[in-house]
């Protein structure tokens, strides 16, 4: 018999315990062992979990019990479960987190206090899909040319709601509130912080690069508009916020922004509060990853499978590599990032505007590739909308910064990137 103890019996802790008991036999069966939960803890000992087992408000009385083999950690934050998974792994226990905080900062140092410990990670990126184990196991064979997420589902379910029913970002935030897809403050789901975290893991598995999400360019979908959304769509573009990893010479770029992608991309399908990742390898070309990146049940489904690994003894080093990886790769920074770009600004309707526009942009080396014009409610001022050829991240900021101080430009300047 194998004994459990969680940190953290919340939606997603409660779900584990339930399915441990109510699959029991199926789950026996395929780890070989029967497992059960001994005890969870809790910050709110009164309040009622629904599940039978043995409740503490004590985080040692998992950790430091010599009964339990396997933590499960779904506490969320950052210092407190990373002092105490630090602590179960110097205890010898087997450790499984749903943490995504937790390893965007510490997944380097927690690997090396583990050694041959088990720590397993599967439920911290994308909920319920299987990309983790796709990565560091199917894929083994390959070299990562490219990682594109679709990463969170709140994000996803504002950009669909948006783009097929006309809904105004507002609105749908609010909605979204109603729901319980967003946060009262949605800042880390709209702002792309929570994407960020899963996209790291991602790369430190594909590329062995150790980055913080500080280190890397992070932006929301706060800024898109109805004109975006229209633009998009009449140039054949879906627009998702995605995480992104691609790996150009001898460096990778990271990034988590909204994107222009084409309509007819199989990530550009995917809609409502579902995640799907695309990974090409060297070697296999595309694949893609598509269910449910949240939820109770989901999450624990993912929990649950790398619980069974570790009493199969399948777990594997946890990055995935017996010996380091001497790739090569380096981080390219932000100002390195290399794309096609969308702006949107609003000048005066006038003759020699769009000379002016694109002198400016010259003077960078930036080309455009598509424009639209349209009108305003003000006779006197147009929306441009054009799309670039392929140029460097700081060029663009640049001649943004550039544009911004035109007479002939009026209000903020709006920028989206393209990926094709």
């Amino acid at each position: 018999m194998v004994k459990i103890g969680i940190l953290g019996v919340g939606t997603v802790g409660t779900s584990v315990a339930k399915i441990l008991e109510e699959n029991a036999d199926i789950i026996e069966a395929r780890a070989g062992k029967k497992i059960v939960v001994k005890s969870g803890v809790v910050k709110n000992i009164n309040k009622d979990r629904g599940v039978s087992i043995k409740i503490s408000d004590n985080p040692l009385d998992v950790v430091d019990d010599p009964e339990i083999d396997i933590v499960v950690e779904l506490m969320g934050g950052v210092d407190e479960p990373y002092a105490l998974v630090k602590k179960a792994l110097e205890n010898g226990k087997a450790v499984v987190t749903a943490n995504k905080a937790l390893l965007a900062y510490h997944r380097y140092e927690l690997q090396e206090i583990a050694g041959d410990i088990p720590l397993m990670y599967e439920a911290s990126t994308a909920g319920g899909i299987p990309i983790i184990g796709a990565l560091r196991n199917g894929l083994s064979a390959n070299h990562i040319d490219s990682i594109q997420g679709i990463m969170n589902g709140t994000c996803n379910y504002m950009l669909t709601n948006m783009i097929n029913n006309g809904a105004l970002y507002d609105d749908i935030l609010k909605e979204s509130q109603e729901l319980g897809y967003a946060e009262a403050d949605p800042t880390f789901d709209v702002g792309g912080f929570d994407a960020s975290h899963k996209l790291l893991i991602l790369a430190s598995i594909a590329y062995g690069i150790d980055a913080k999400p500080e280190d890397i360019l992070i932006e929301g979908i706060e800024n898109i508009t109805q004109t975006d959304v229209d633009f998009a769509k009449e140039f054949g573009y879906e627009i998702k916020s995605l995480g992104i990893a691609k790996k150009v010479g001898n460096g990778v770029e990271l990034r988590v922004h909204a994107t222009m992608i084409p309509s007819e991309s199989m990530i550009a399908k995917v809609d409502g509060v579902m995640n799907a990742v695309t990974v090409v390898g060297d070697r296999v070309g595309e694949t893609m990853y598509y269910g449910p990146g949240a939820g109770g049940d989901a999450t624990a489904s993912a929990v649950i499978s790398d619980i069974v690994d570790i009493v199969r003894g399948n777990q594997g080093p946890m990055l995935g590599y017996k010996k380091g990886l001497e790739s090569g790769l380096k981080l390219l920074s932000k100002d390195d990032i290399s794309t096609q770009y969308y702006i949107r600004l609003e000048v005066e309707d006038h003759s020699g505007v769009l000379a002016a526009i694109t002198s400016s942009l010259e003077e960078f080396g930036i080309s455009i590739e598509s424009m639209l014009q349209k009108p305003t409610q003000d006779e006197a001022i147009a929306t441009l909308l054009f799309t670039t050829h392929t140029c460097k991240e700081k060029k663009m900021q640049e001649a943004i910064t550039a544009l911004g101080k035109l007479d002939v430009v009026s209000g903020e300047i709006a920028m989206m990137r393209i990926e094709k």
